[in-house]
């Protein structure tokens, strides 16, 4: 009996330390993306516009890593915070700890060498070779064409700085393990010509990361066989829940019976002169769509993304969009 006891103790010791090991080898080895490149980017009026253009109206980088208005429907970016950072996605809205958007105005990244930036957005690894949590959906931008890539740099380069600093994010046990392992080497493709509609919308919808949201989540991963199925759950601090919406070309509960003109105009009434975005009501319905963001994005754009969604596969999921925070679980 004794020589039982002491094989299992040593079998015992054995997983624990193989365990510790790999424990040892995720925080010191991972992640592993390869040393930021030297990279030299050029300001010119032309690459800065289309940074501007892809940091507001595609990628939205000017999204989280601005101040929000949260009096009103869609919590949009309030003038003169465009960078500053401090947008916390926290436990109390289902995050694996809690997670600051950083200042991305020349104040925040003004020790940043544009290689390192470059890596930052592509894949999630910082200057100091840190993981990042993806709430920056930095898998899909590591999709896009380095032109671009360097274009949103030009662009952040030139904003207004803001004079502040964020707190340090924070992940929970297991996910301060689990981060590392996150992060992949970019595989970056070339922009492809707006003519090519399909391919080229294809570009756009994986620049908006348009799957992350409209996609069911199982343990905090994505379905890719639900891709676009809709129903993913965000949770706002008054207990409401908003559900994404079915953009499947389903046409019981998707986008199947829509029209282009239909499509272009949910996203360009916001953008209409006479529009004013309206305050919240206490328990009223409320999205995390950047509406008045995406609104910007040039009709080509948004054509192509319509046309690319028509033709994945259509998903049956009848998505009931909110529930207020008195009947919310």
């Amino acid at each position: 009996m004794r020589k039982a006891f002491k094989v299992l103790g040593y079998m015992l010791l054995i997983i624990l330390l193989l365990v510790a090991g790999l424990l040892t080898y995720v925080k010191t080895a991972l992640p592993n993306v390869g040393k930021a490149q030297e990279l030299t980017i050029d300001h010119s009026p032309q690459r800065v516009e289309r940074g501007r253009y892809l940091a507001n109206a595609v990628n939205l980088c000017m999204d989280c890593h601005s101040t929000h208005d949260k009096t009103k429907f869609s919590a949009p970016p309030m003038e003169g915070t465009w960078g500053k950072g401090g947008e916390k996605f926290g436990r109390e809205s289902g995050f694996p700890g809690n997670f600051y958007a950083r200042n991305i105005t020349p104040f925040g990244i003004s020790r940043y060498t544009d290689g390192e930036l470059f890596r930052v957005i592509t894949t999630g690894v910082d200057k100091e070779g840190m993981a990042m949590f993806p709430v920056m959906p930095y898998h899909y931008y590591g999709q896009m064409d380095p032109e671009d890539i360097k274009s949103i740099i030009a662009y952040i380069r030139t904003l207004t700085p803001i004079n502040t600093t964020t707190p340090e994010s924070y992940a929970d046990f297991p996910m301060n393990f689990i981060i590392n392992t996150i992060p992949h080497k970019a595989e970056p493709q070339k922009l492809p010509p707006a003519s090519d509609q399909l391919a080229y919308g294809a570009y756009m919808i994986t620049a908006s990361a348009c799957i992350e949201c409209h996609t069911p989540v199982k343990r905090g991963q994505i379905i890719l066989e639900k891709a676009y199925s809709g129903g993913r759950e965000f949770k706002f601090p008054d207990g409401a829940v908003v559900r994404s919406a079915n953009i499947t070309p389903d046409k019981a509960s998707g986008i199947g019976n829509w029209t282009e003109e239909q499509f272009l105009r949910r996203f360009k009434m916001y953008t209409d002169s006479g529009f004013k975005i309206p305050a919240l009501q206490p328990g009223g319905f409320n999205t995390v769509m950047p509406w008045t963001m995406y609104a910007k994005m040039d009709i080509q754009d948004l054509k192509a993304i319509f046309a690319y969604l028509k033709q994945v596969k259509p998903a049956g999921n009848k998505v009931e969009k909110f529930t207020g925070p008195s009947t919310a679980n």
